[in-house]
């Protein structure tokens, strides 16, 4: 039995996390097994962002089956290369489009989930504009020029872009707020940021800016920050949209398109190469990407950009070349290779009594119960293993097959969000 070397914070980061049933968020190398192939296109799409290039990608998978599990590798993977990474998952009151701040709900979201690989953990909003402004005053020592002349020359590139001028114009607020030890005026500068202002009067008022970040700007403001993380010296921004579901459970069809159409404006920007140094990985389920009535392929535009490469699929390969990285189904052997790593992670007596042949013997009972979603998928075989392992580790002298004689286990099931009807879209009818 191997022993694995990671620290106390990862190991109960993980096996918490897994063992109830949600993504962790450190650690997840320790766990991480096949998708070579899904990673390497990924890593791709990261190192072309890095280059002042764009990318969009829907990576759909099964409920279970390791989505957001990889959605949450791909970012600590971009954080890592030196890139921002933004986000959320998708609900009723979050989405790309809104009429009554539904889009900037979502911003607030992602950028409260602004991460770095020194802040992985979210939150990392002060910490990049305290860059940009440091950044700045290193360059003043080299050159001489005012502090304050260095900012504005560094930020006239922004006003090329919707809502460039304000957003420079909140960066300098910040940077006399940091001179003259104005926390108020450094806060309302984040709280602008962070599309925080819901009143234009409160933000001119704090700020004496023109605009704010309002349902109509989520795209723009998320160029406007990769722009600025460049600025400060990242090397782009990867903006990660999980429960892509929840768009295909809207009830009004003009809500649904009108979403649909935004993911066709940010689609059509990154493959096009109009966009740079951002990304977009949107999380689907199949349904949610191909039903043609409720789905992604009901928007005539993007079924034709999102479509599956035939000749491919004539061959039964995969082209991870494509905007839509489908999620194969781990086999029984990456299963066991994954409860593998989970035994040697988890350690201490209930390790050592799961020998490799008792943990044959757990996927085989697991596989017996609820078939092939014991790999396909895993959620609930991991969440069961590390149950047992808990009960072994208390109770050590209790033998394997009583603990699994005569138990049940059922598949996983959809706990989502339900759809519903939108009111504010009806609220802003008119004849």
């Amino acid at each position: 039995m191997s022993q694995v070397r990671v620290s106390p914070k990862d190991r109960d980061a993980v096996l918490q996390a897994l063992r109830a049933g949600v993504v962790p968020r450190r650690g997840l190398h320790h766990v991480q097994v096949a998708r070579e192939n899904e990673l390497r296109a990924f890593l791709g799409d990261v190192e072309r962002i890095a280059e002042g290039g764009s990318a969009f990608r829907v990576l759909t998978a099964a409920y279970g089956g390791g989505k957001s599990f990889l959605l949450t590798l791909i970012r600590a993977i971009a954080a890592e290369k030196g890139l921002l990474t933004l986000h959320a998952d998708l609900t009723p009151d979050r989405r790309v489009y809104g009429a009554s701040g539904q889009a900037r709900a979502l911003y607030q979201e992602l950028t409260r989930n602004l991460a770095t690989k020194a802040k992985p953990e979210g939150g990392a909003l002060p910490s990049v504009v305290e860059k940009f402004i440091s950044s700045a005053a290193s360059e003043h020592k080299q050159t001489g020029m005012p502090v304050n002349q260095v900012i504005e020359a560094r930020l006239t590139s922004l006003q090329e872009l919707v809502n460039g001028y304000d957003f420079a114009t909140v960066i300098e607020a910040y940077w006399r707020g940091h001179t003259d030890g104005n926390d108020v005026l450094k806060a309302d500068a984040i709280r602008w940021l962070r599309g925080e202002f819901s009143t234009l009067t409160d933000a001119r008022k704090a700020l004496g800016v023109r605009a704010i970040v309002d349902d109509d700007a989520l795209y723009d403001q998320l160029k406007l920050l990769a722009r600025f993380a460049v600025l400060a010296g990242y090397k782009g921004v990867m903006v990660s949209l999980d429960e892509l579901v929840n768009l295909f459970k809207l009830a009004h069809g003009p809500s649904r398109n009108q979403n649909f159409e935004q993911l066709l404006r940010m689609l059509n920007d990154s493959l096009s190469g109009s966009a740079a140094n951002i990304g977009f990985i949107l999380g689907s389920t199949p349904e949610a990407l191909t039903d043609t009535r409720r789905g992604l392929y009901s928007y005539q535009a993007l079924q034709t950009r999102l479509a599956e490469n035939s000749f491919a699929a004539k061959l039964g390969i995969t082209d991870f070349g494509g905007p839509v990285v489908r999620l194969a189904s781990l086999t029984p052997e990456d299963v066991f290779v994954l409860l593998i790593k989970l035994r040697d992670l988890y350690s201490g007596q209930a390790a050592q009594r799961m020998t490799d042949s008792a943990v044959q013997v757990y996927l085989q009972w697991c596989q017996a119960r609820i078939g092939a979603s014991s790999f396909q998928t895993p959620r609930t075989t991991i969440r069961s293993f590390l149950d047992l392992l808990a009960v072994l580790e208390a109770r050590p002298e209790t033998p394997l097959e009583t603990l699994l004689d005569g138990l049940e286990l059922a598949p996983d099931v959809d706990d989502s969000e339900p759809g519903q009807d939108e009111d504010d879209d009806l609220a802003g009818f008119k004849f």
